[in-house]
């Protein structure tokens, strides 16, 4: 039953991805949104955020045997690289770089966070270190380590999808965000129950 109501999250997020797919292109409320805007910086950023949750959960669901992890793996892969898919289809739409000029999450007022030399570009992004460690776990160790990755990433894209809900412009975006905030924070409260049966808690 757990389970079920988060795919049923999940599930709302892509049928809204669907819709929002064939909507854009006349639903831009007030327009292009120019290269500069929350629009646009989360279409650029979120991008970036999701595929690194989608390799870390292709990496998880390779080294555990557990069919739990193995599932949620796969629906947060799926769920992040369909919607990575969207909003860079949308930055092209609008004809817009992929890449802002001022960097990683200016978009949000927090130029200079970006970069260093651990790889962690934005909020709740595993570090270069963390996703190397993690293809070097098996079984439950790599469960677990998984688990409190994915948490906090999540909570990074949790902040970063209400900012857009906030601040963006574009209608279908926004609900798109809005969606993700809901989805997420349903794997969050999953994913603590799952590391509790581990012995463990979230970071």
């Amino acid at each position: 039953m757990r389970y079920a109501s988060v795919a049923v999250a999940v599930a709302g997020v892509l049928v809204a991805a669907g819709a929002i797919s064939y909507s854009v292109a006349g639903d831009n409320g007030p327009g292009v949104p120019s290269a500069a805007s929350a629009d646009a910086g989360f279409a650029r950023d979120m991008a970036v955020h999701h595929q690194q949750a989608v390799e870390m959960s292709y990496v998880v669901r390779d080294r555990t045997k557990d069919e739990e992890i193995r599932r949620l793996a796969y629906d947060i892969a799926q769920t992040q690289a369909n919607q990575r898919g969207m909003l860079l289809g949308w930055l092209d739409l609008w004809e817009l770089p992929k890449v802002s000029s001022d960097g990683p999450m200016a978009w949000m007022g927090m130029k200079g966070m970006a970069g260093g030399e651990d790889g962690a570009l934005m909020p709740g992004m595993a570090t270069d270190a963390e996703m190397k460690k993690l293809g070097t776990l098996d079984g439950r160790r790599a469960e677990v380590y998984y688990l409190q990755l994915m948490t906090a990433h999540h909570r990074g894209g949790v902040h970063m999808a209400e900012t857009c809900v906030s601040r963006c412009e574009v209608p279908v975006e926004k609900r798109l965000a809005q969606g993700m905030v809901e989805a997420q924070e349903s794997e969050i409260r999953l994913m603590a129950d799952l590391l509790k049966e581990r012995g463990a808690k979230a970071p």
